[in-house]
């Protein structure tokens, strides 16, 4: 099944429960948790105080992206009954294997991040220990920029690999996913995409979730 997993980098702060209530009307699957050192890359958004804030006003299970350094540190934050996966950058791990496993060991499902330059051989030899890999599709540190072309050539290539070998991760697509390519990422093979301001931004929230899952379901039976 694709999934939508809508960023809550893009929500209103202000009225965060209320947001997430409306993309769970809606039939959002994750809720996608950006979380920005200012080191690793160049903004500071949040940390696990925001995303527990949520605990006990949503089902939605959290999709955790930790776009900072030494990662390994902070893991234990953002363990909750509610974080299904919890995915680290390549370019952050200085013993990435060893990140993965301590990713797993806490039971939860565990996930490797690209930038966009970043080649997939660097995943070559942890591919059957991932759970998810995660496509940068726009350079990370800020919402609302639009997607890097090149990316969906990169996910064909990651599903072709997926598919000869036989492993069974899921493909994340994060940045400028949009109404108007959201078809088109989820049918180079990409599982879950996630989109912040396309969803967020929308004067209809539970509408304008509701449609992302219909196209990404239209696009799924032409597979």
């Amino acid at each position: 099944m694709k999934k939508l997993a809508p960023s809550i980098l893009s929500a209103d702060f202000a009225r965060l429960g209320e947001d997430v209530s409306e993309i769970e009307r809606g039939g959002a699957h994750l809720i996608h948790v950006d979380v920005m050192d200012g080191h690793f890359v160049p903004n500071i958004s949040f940390g696990a105080p925001v995303m527990k804030s949520l605990l006990g006003r949503t089902k939605i299970p959290f999709d955790v992206h930790l776009m900072i350094e030494n990662p390994e540190k902070y893991i234990d934050s953002f363990l909750t009954d509610n974080t299904e996966y919890i995915t680290v950058h390549q370019e952050a791990c200085v013993h990435l294997h060893r990140v993965i496993q301590q990713i797993k060991a806490a039971g939860v499902k565990a996930g490797v991040s690209l930038n966009p330059a970043t080649s997939l051989d660097t995943l070559r030899w942890v591919l059957e220990e991932v759970d998810m890999v995660l496509l940068m599709s726009v350079n990370p540190g800020f919402g609302g920029q639009k997607l890097i072309p090149q990316v969906i050539d990169k996910a064909r290539e990651l599903d072709e690999i997926r598919r000869a070998e036989g492993l069974d991760f899921a493909i994340e697509i994060d940045g400028g996913v949009t109404l108007d390519n959201v078809r088109t990422v989820t049918e180079a093979g990409v599982d879950i995409a996630v989109a912040g301001s396309a969803v967020f931004g929308a004067d209809d929230i539970c509408g304008r979730t509701e449609e992302f899952v219909r196209l990404m379901n239209e696009a799924q039976s032409r597979r």
